[in-house]
């Protein structure tokens, strides 16, 4: 391709050179004429060759005409050499570095709605004498919650795309902190279900937004950092959150509860205004139909999960409708979309093996973890009578300790560790740490509880991270806000299945363990004249068998929470099989060793 000479002298004089199509090769004229410049004239036919059109009709050398319109003339044009040309500048950001105020934001964003969930539950029974409600009614305030997050959840990225992901992360915080202090302000039980309806609509999608965020800002090498910084929000959060509940509640009210969410959640809104990057919204059209099927099927199965243990589970008739309702709209919802492509979900992220291993290996995994936490509490103050504040500081070693292991794992060990080994690694540590307290009894001491889950703590930290990294590892950027709210939801869903079945299995499991106990046990057994000796009561007395009654049914409760430590440890090891389907992940910041 011929040069288009420069200058309007140099044009003309070229002029038909060009016309007759034939482009003049480099002379030795031009040589003689680059050889006769001085060094100054020299440098500035470069400086001139180099810069723009504008720039080059103000240089000097426009002045000194004669001679470098010559040059230029007899050179058809030709530049000088490509060695005098200034090299470009560098790029002015290095996205290995996102700014540390955009990550304290969106890890305070995820904080403030999963410390929520926990942090609510210790303030329930002071709620119930306020508002002068049954039991049955209080637990209105947790299922609305739970309910609207789940149903709002699964649509974040269908949000994000509609309403660009800054603008539905800045207004989430706002609503969410909004509709705290309405829920601090209640002054009915029906007013609180309302606001809390709010609260979760709100709170859903700040988790799967911080994530996505996250795995946003750092490059597909760094990204164990990213999911390390994310999972100290999402882990240790519900761990502190019933100590920190019981000490607002007890030292304050129960309204604290909500209003511990007015500095957290304006700080993150301020922080997030300054560096939340913009992102083009897509023009996309809404399937009404498909949404309407998705909020019937996950609005109804959280419905079951989380009302069927107070109902009865099949025998309640409302558990029965509901299930059929949410079978329907399931795989009415499937088969309708699975070949759309307007979908509110992208179903093709359910083509992705490694993304479909992980999301299953975190909703059972969320079976274990939030039965886990559910059974607690109870063992602790219920049946072994401890105070709340020391039931509470029992969970602060644990969230310690897969605190130090998710930054550990995802800051060291995934540089060089295939994390499908350490994923398998922490699921056995986990269980490690959860099959001894099936061994427990009525002694048992609070360090003899603390070893145990510092163990499952750490397979806890260890397990989070690698496995958020091989479910994301063949996602695009482009999914990434649809992804995160899949995980989320399913990670949901388990944490209400196993909220559903450690309740069902305690009452079943109590029931079975007092007729066995009850069946071989009478006030004149010989093994027990030391017990009620201790109590100074004899056979005789009418107390006697209300004591050993009541005896009976503490250990058979004790048998009851021994069950279900069996039955979390394996599950956990259950998850492990669901490894072998797992892809390698090319780019997750592993280096993995040969």
């Amino acid at each position: 391709m011929t040069d288009r000479p420069r200058g309007g002298t140099a044009g003309r004089s070229a002029g038909g050179q060009r016309r007759s199509g034939r482009t003049p090769k480099r002379s030795a004229a031009k040589t003689e004429a680059l050889k006769s410049q001085s060094p100054k004239s020299q440098s500035q036919e470069a400086a001139q060759a180099s810069a723009p059109v504008e720039a080059a009709d103000k240089s000097p050398a426009k002045k000194q005409g004669g001679r470098l319109r010559a040059a230029k003339t007899a050179g058809g044009g030709a530049r000088p050499p490509a060695a005098k040309e200034t090299p470009p500048p560098p790029p002015p950001r290095d996205r290995d570095a996102p700014p540390v105020a955009l990550v304290v934001a969106v890890v305070l964003t995820a904080i403030l709605e999963v410390l929520d969930i926990t942090i609510v539950n210790v303030a329930v029974p002071h709620m119930l004498g306020a508002f002068a409600a049954t039991p049955d009614q209080i637990t209105w305030i947790l299922t609305s919650y739970i309910v609207a997050a789940a149903v709002v959840v699964p649509l974040t990225g269908f949000l994000s795309n509609w309403l660009g992901r800054r603008r539905l992360l800045l207004g989430s915080i706002t609503g969410f902190v909004i509709s705290s202090v309405l829920c601090g302000l209640s002054w009915n039980l029906e007013s609180m279900v309302v606001f809390r309806l709010a609260q979760g609509v709100f709170g859903a999608p700040l988790v799967p937004l911080s994530q996505a965020i996250l795995m946003d800002a750092f490059p597909r090498d760094k990204q164990g950092q990213a999911l390390a910084i994310f999972g100290l929000g999402i882990m240790v959060a519900p761990v502190i959150g019933p100590s920190l509940g019981g000490w607002l509640t007890e030292t304050y009210s129960w309204r604290m509860v909500f209003y511990i969410n007015i500095p957290v959640g304006v700080l993150a809104l301020l922080l997030s205004v300054g560096y939340l990057p913009k992102r083009a919204i897509k023009d996309i059209t809404t399937d009404w139909m498909g949404l309407a099927l998705l909020i019937a099927a996950v609005g109804t199965l959280q419905l079951v999960l989380d009302q069927g243990h107070m109902r009865d589970w099949f025998d309640s008739k409302v558990i029965v409708t509901l299930t059929i309702v949410c079978i329907f709209t399931t795989v009415a919802f499937f088969m309708r979309g699975w070949n759309k492509t307007n979908n509110i979900i992208d179903l093709s992220l359910l083509k992705d093996r490694s993304f479909v291993a992980g999301t299953l290996a975190i909703t059972l995994f969320g079976i274990s973890l939030f039965g886990w936490m559910a059974i607690m509490p109870l063992l602790t103050q219920r049946l072994l009578g401890y105070p709340a504040d020391l039931a509470g500081m029992l969970f602060i070693p644990r969230g310690l300790v897969s605190a130090a292991m998710l930054a550990i794992t995802g800051g060291l060990l995934m540089r060089f560790v295939d994390p499908r080994w350490l994923i398998g690694g922490g699921l056995i540590l986990t269980a490690a740490g959860t099959l001894p307290m099936a061994f427990f009894n009525l002694q048992v001491d609070p360090w003899a509880i603390i070893a145990p889950t510092l163990l499952a703590g750490a397979g806890t930290g260890l397990f989070f991270v690698p496995l958020t990294a091989v479910a994301f590892a063949d996602v695009p950027n482009s999914k990434y806000d649809e992804a995160a709210g899949i995980y989320a939801l399913m990670r949901g869903i388990g944490g209400s299945a196993g909220i559903a079945i450690v309740s069902w299995l305690f009452v079943r499991q109590a029931h079975i363990h007092f007729a066995e106990l009850t069946a071989h046990i009478t006030p004149y057994n010989r093994d027990l004249l030391p017990y009620l000796t201790e109590r100074g009561l004899t056979p005789q007395d009418p107390q006697a068998g209300a004591a050993v009654m009541q005896e009976i049914a503490r250990q058979a409760q004790m048998l009851a929470f021994d069950d279900i430590f069996w039955f979390i440890g394996i599950c956990t090891l259950a998850i492990v099989p669901v490894i072998f389907f797992m892809s390698r992940p090319k780019t997750t910041g592993v280096v993995v060793a040969h």
